[in-house]
């Protein structure tokens, strides 16, 4: 599980510049990609205070996380700790549902033609993944999972 987490750390930054989705005003013209730093760039721009929200829940909250489970697993930090770590994990959650949300919200609107991308996928597994590996730990806290 360690190192399940610790590769972690490197696919969360891929899956932050990966395509999350393709967009365009009507399906005649070009696709644009949409990636999680495409769309924070865009809502600092014309939303801060959201983009503040998003940033935490999909850059700051899940890499927090992993980092504080991996500190776990190499015996650095507390099994006290967890409960917290866990929480992390939710929030991140959090920002898939958002994402969902959004694509089932413009798929309805018509005008708006959206498609799905791998990196959506790959953020979804990264998000899921360390759900399960910190499920794990809190299951196995006294050893060095």
């Amino acid at each position: 599980m360690r190192y399940a987490n610790l590769l972690l750390l490197i696919l969360f930054p891929i899956a932050w510049f990966a395509p999350l989705l393709r967009a365009a005003f009507l399906p005649v013209f070009g696709m644009d990609e949409i990636s999680v730093i495409s769309g924070l760039q865009s809502l600092w721009r014309d939303e801060p205070g959201l983009a503040l929200l998003v940033t935490f829940l999909a850059i700051f909250a899940p890499y927090a996380k992993t980092i504080g489970l991996a500190l776990l697993h190499f015996g650095l930090l507390s099994a006290r700790a967890l409960p917290g770590l866990q929480f992390l994990g939710k929030l991140a959650m959090a920002d898939v549902f958002l994402i969902a949300l959004y694509v089932v919200l413009a798929k309805g609107a018509g005008w708006l033609s959206i498609e799905t991308a791998w990196g959506l996928w790959l953020f979804s597994f990264c998000v899921l993944s360390s759900l399960v590996i910190s499920a794990c730990s809190a299951a196995r806290p006294a050893e060095k999972v």
